[in-house]
């Protein structure tokens, strides 16, 4: 091959690099924007890991409910008036499906961690929800704050 073609394939090859991470982060970021607003419930967390350094763990009641139950492709949410997701009882009772991954044979929805500025950490002490933007046609759901238990954003 000659170095031309070499040079040609290397700089077709970062364009694709770069173009696939650009389109991902604009994904996210539309999903931000514009996607509907969800919470949901967030579960009790081994209280030393509650904090570590500039993050806080987190874990979710639906991902709880879920552990070691055979999963669809999505998870069926019902949506209360508060815009609270809870697990549907059924596929056709739910208004919404979230997309969901399996790492470590743990259920991730999105997110394991919330960071935050270093000396925060007790503003979001008190967090009960998770703000999740979400795309209702894909599924895709971005987090996007910790709440109190009254649905309040905490660390503003």
């Amino acid at each position: 091959m000659s170095r031309t073609i070499v040079r040609a394939l290397i700089v077709l090859a970062a364009v694709l690099v770069l173009g696939s991470v650009n389109y991902s982060i604009y994904a996210k970021e539309y999903i931000k924007s514009h996607g509907e607003v969800i919470y949901l419930q967030l579960a009790p967390v081994d209280p030393r890991s509650l904090m570590q350094g500039d993050y806080m763990a987190l874990r979710f009641t639906i991902a709880t409910q879920l552990q070691g139950r055979t999963l669809e492709e999505r998870i069926p949410l019902r949506v209360d008036q508060f815009r609270i997701a809870r697990l549907a009882e059924s596929s056709s009772a739910a208004t919404l499906r979230m997309r969901y991954r399996v790492r470590d044979g743990e259920i991730w929805l999105g997110t394991n961690a919330y960071f935050f500025e270093e000396g925060t950490a007790e503003r979001f002490a008190g967090a009960k929800y998770g703000k999740f933007r979400m795309d209702p046609r894909t599924g895709e759901a971005v987090l996007v704050a910790l709440c109190n238990g009254q649905l309040r954003e905490l660390g503003k």
